[in-house]
């Protein structure tokens, strides 16, 4: 395992009775970098934040995080890392100072250094008015700032963020977007988990997919979307003699004469497009419209989802 991995993970199993949640997945994920693990419900994606955490234990496989060993040295995981789960931790009945203070004292940071941490942390999440209301009258974009800023009261420089922006609004999603950058480019490692794939894509690093306990997939977003078929650029015509004529000299193309359209196989390269361009170009063909469409996240989740069966069709 890699010594400047965050997290380093082998042969990982976890079974609950005679259903196989996890069955030995394997990772490796370096510092300062954002990793996002896909998947369906089910799929095995919180089982292994909580195993990852210390919350449960596996029944088999080694890991390594945050430079501790997973099984002989939890304490020293714990005091590492940070969680912010589906479900908030945020006492309704306190103020977010207080809740910030309270964590403080968890951390055994004296009262002075508490109070010093909490209000920096209300100042970096736009919290300084709200602190000193109840958190029951905040809304869910600040609920989740004050989550996230109570992970950040012990300085964790690896966070488990566990669907963090599930029922947020597309604004407060965005904020959450651009706490979690300027996180990790002050060196914070984040194991996202999430069922938005517009937001992995926006914000990992590298991607996996889980899916009845076995990774089925892992690499970039754009190495994962390259390895999914159906991406094509498309071509209207102003009249069916147009579209015959383009029809004639591109082989593998499918057609649809209602909406004048040409669909031509493309992985959507510069290079691809440019061979289009120029073979319109050399046979005078006038295109009313092109547009390019590459497979998108949403294309990979479908197509690696679902059958172990059907996954493994998708990857041939």
């Amino acid at each position: 395992m890699a010594e400047q991995a965050a997290i380093a993970v082998s042969g990982l199993r976890k079974s609950f009775g005679d259903k196989v949640v996890l069955d030995g997945i394997d990772l490796n994920i370096p510092r300062g970098t954002i990793f996002s693990l896909l998947g369906p419900n089910g799929a095995g994606k919180t089982t292994t934040v909580q195993i990852l955490s210390t919350l449960i234990t596996a029944d088999g496989g080694n890991a390594r995080v945050a430079g501790h060993d997973l099984s002989h040295d939890p304490d020293s995981v714990r005091a590492a890392i940070g969680v912010t789960g589906q479900f908030s931790a945020v006492d309704n009945l306190l103020t977010g100072e207080e809740n910030l203070i309270l964590m403080a004292d968890l951390h055994h940071l004296s009262r002075p250094e508490g109070r010093r941490r909490a209000a920096e942390l209300l100042d970096r999440f736009d919290l300084v008015e709200a602190g000193r209301k109840q958190a029951a009258t905040y809304s869910g974009g600040m609920r989740r700032r004050l989550d996230l800023a109570m992970t950040l009261v012990g300085d964790p420089r690896l966070i488990f963020l566990d669907e963090p922006t599930t029922g947020l609004d597309p604004r407060s999603r965005r904020t959450t977007w651009e706490i979690i950058r300027d996180l990790v480019a002050d060196g914070v490692t984040i194991f996202l988990t999430t069922q938005y794939l517009e937001e992995a894509d926006q914000l990992a690093d590298r991607i996996a997919v889980l899916d009845h306990g076995r990774l089925v997939a892992e690499g970039t977003a754009d190495e994962l979307k390259r390895r999914i078929p159906g991406g094509h650029i498309r071509l209207r015509f102003a009249d069916v003699g147009g579209l015959d004529a383009a029809a004639r000299s591109f082989a593998g193309t499918s057609r649809d004469d209602e909406a004048l359209t040409l669909q031509i196989p493309s992985e959507g390269s510069i290079r691809a497009l440019r061979g289009v361009l120029d073979r319109l170009d050399a046979e005078s063909l006038d295109v009313a419209e092109l547009t390019v469409h590459t497979p998108d996240l949403d294309d990979v989740f479908l197509a690696l989802t679902g059958r172990p069966d059907q996954a493994a069709e998708a990857l041939r």
